[in-house]
């Protein structure tokens, strides 16, 4: 063997195979915490899968803001509540970066009445997105992550501060605490995390939507923290969640709301 050969094959030898990109499915990840959630994640290293229902243009801002930031990431369309829609996002995530590592379900809707006034209708809509939706990312996510995974699921702090009129909404997002620990227990032995972020009141279209200007600082002072939260602070702590810092908390539900109950 010449030296020039020698030469090569130790080159070849000492070079480091490189590390598998971690991959990130995130639900919601259009617009508000979902959006920003992605941004976080792929700043971290992260690719990411951006699910959307119908703001096909914001989706792509979503990606545009990864990708011009030096991440990668692709935007796909699928209602939570759809199981083949789930499915084929979670095929996409496989097909396009070779399989899934975290799942961040942040896709939800939002609507106040009190319970006596509630129209039905808007009850069942609801609950289709934020109840059979969480179950239907659990499910896939329970079946594809990989080993050292994990799945976000979100609930809110309005579950412990049960405000008038968050009826409806605070149901739905208790059925998604309900089944965070079980979730995790159902997955043991595949060293895959479950948690649940309930976010406080946090600066999003779908939170300030329909409130005056009183209300928001009303609530704005609410923590003790005296503000609002941020799509970014949200994002912090999904981050720690998913990253190998934050391992070993499973089956929890964390309230990320400046003091709040």
């Amino acid at each position: 063997m010449t030296t020039h050969q020698h030469q090569d094959q130790d080159q070849h030898q000492d070079t480091p195979a490189p590390a598998a990109v971690r991959v990130a499915v995130v639900t919601g990840g259009s617009r508000g915490i979902g959006r920003a959630v992605s941004r976080k994640l792929a700043g971290d290293g992260l690719a990411v899968v951006v699910g959307y229902v119908r703001d096909a243009a914001s989706a792509e801002e979503t990606v545009a803001a990864v990708t011009e930031a030096g991440g990668r990431a692709v935007a796909v369309p699928a209602d939570v509540a759809e199981e083949d829609e789930v499915a084929a996002l979670f095929d996409r995530a496989e097909a396009e970066f070779g399989g899934v590592d975290v799942v961040v379900n942040a896709a939800a809707r939002m609507e106040l009445s009190p319970i006596a006034d509630l129209d039905l209708a808007v009850l069942d809509a609801l609950h289709r997105t934020n109840v059979r939706g969480a179950f239907v990312v659990a499910r896939q996510a329970a079946r594809r992550l990989r080993a050292g995974g994990s799945f976000v699921a979100f609930s809110s702090s309005v579950v412990g501060t049960q405000f008038p009129a968050y009826g409806a909404y605070a149901a739905s997002k208790g059925a998604v605490e309900a089944m965070t620990l079980i979730l995790a227990r159902e997955l043991r032995g595949r060293d895959v995390t479950v948690n649940t972020v309930a976010p406080g009141p946090t600066a999003t279209d779908m939170f300030l939507t329909g409130k005056t200007p009183e209300q928001v600082d009303r609530l704005a002072m609410t923590p003790p923290l005296e503000r609002l939260g941020t799509p970014d602070d949200i994002a912090a702590v999904v981050a720690f969640l998913v990253g190998s810092a934050g391992h070993w908390v499973n089956g929890q539900v964390l309230r990320a709301n400046g003091g709040m109950v």
